[in-house]
């Protein structure tokens, strides 16, 4: 197993350091074996391990819940991939995105890729979830887009109303996609079929980012310049909560297996917690200036996340 460091929880507003049981959540570190992979994306695996994108290695990494890192290099053409987003899909494969070379990557857990063009050039394929529909779906940042393929390799392409940017993207409750637009300082739904719906954040220019559904049934996002948490119901009502580090950067954001949804805050250095009922805590990472930025729910029961800068994965053990 990989060099680990720890740190104890660091607990904002009015609750008590640790869990109700006493047990106290701690963070440790697993260092990547190339130098400034860039991580970016992360994602639990059908075969019970966590998968993650290198941007600047241009590589697909699997770290097991042990800490042991393996990587697997992306086909590369005349163009970089600098891989960002990555999900399960629901063919029993990972499915990431490639920013530059405009691509959807497919790789197997045992590490053989596929990869099909988005039929918009320079696109720049952002984040990208499993659809309700048994399809994945994703965003074209660049080209204002929302993006949707089969298991087998077919594209569908929908433009949003606006070109503001969409970058984070969740399937939720209802049976639909949720994204942010980061631009228009939106959260956006599109159906299945295709039907787009906008509603605008009440925080003006607060460039929303990550997006989940959490265990409310509502929709849970990161405002990144207006350091808030945003919570929307299905119906489009929102709430918005201030994160306690000011100008903390808050980036992904996950639904938590303790009922909570967990965050990176990049600015700040910190994950964050925050319960359905906007009740915080902040953990501070090791690593100085690490950048968090991907954050995922285990299937150890801990919640994983990348380390953009700090070029490492790291795992909140959470109390049992």
């Amino acid at each position: 197993m990989r060099p680990s460091r720890w740190v104890p929880l660091v607990v904002i507003g009015l609750l008590m350091v640790g869990s109700p049981a006493g047990a106290v959540s701690r963070v440790r570190e697993f260092p990547i074996p190339n130098c400034c992979s860039d991580p970016f994306g992360i994602t639990a695996g059908p075969d019970g391990n966590l998968w993650f994108t290198e941007g600047d290695a241009n590589e697909i990494g699997r770290i097991t819940p042990a800490g042991v890192i393996t990587q697997f290099p992306i086909p590369r053409g005349r163009i970089a991939p600098d891989p960002l987003g990555i999900t399960a899909g629901p063919d029993g494969n990972l499915w990431f995105t490639e920013e530059d070379s405009a691509k959807i990557g497919r790789i197997t857990p045992a590490g053989v890729f596929a990869q099909f063009p988005t039929p918009t050039l320079g696109s720049e394929p952002w984040d990208i979830t499993a659809g309700p529909d048994g399809n994945v779906w994703f965003t074209e940042y660049l080209r204002s887009k929302i993006g949707q393929i089969t298991p087998s390799g077919v594209m569908t392409e929908f433009p949003t109303p606006h070109p503001e940017g969409p970058q984070g993207i969740a399937a939720g409750p209802d049976g639909n996609l949720w994204f942010t637009e980061f631009n228009g300082n939106n959260v956006g739904r599109i159906t299945t079929a295709g039907v787009f719906t906008e509603f605008p954040v009440p925080t003006g220019f607060s460039a929303p980012k990550g997006i989940t559904a959490g265990p409310d049934g509502n929709l849970w996002f990161t405002e990144f310049n207006g350091n808030k948490i945003g919570r929307v119901t299905t119906a489009g009502v929102f709430t918005e909560f201030p994160i306690p580090t000011a100008s903390s950067g808050p980036n992904g954001i996950t639904a938590g297996p303790d009922g909570n949804l967990w965050f990176t805050e990049g600015n700040g250095n910190k994950i964050g917690r925050i319960s359905t009922t906007g009740v915080f805590i902040e953990l501070p990472i090791p690593t100085s200036n690490s950048d968090p930025f991907g954050i995922t729910a285990g299937p150890d029961g801990n919640v994983w996340f990348t380390e953009n800068l700090g070029n490492k994965i790291g795992e909140v053990r959470l109390p049992r």
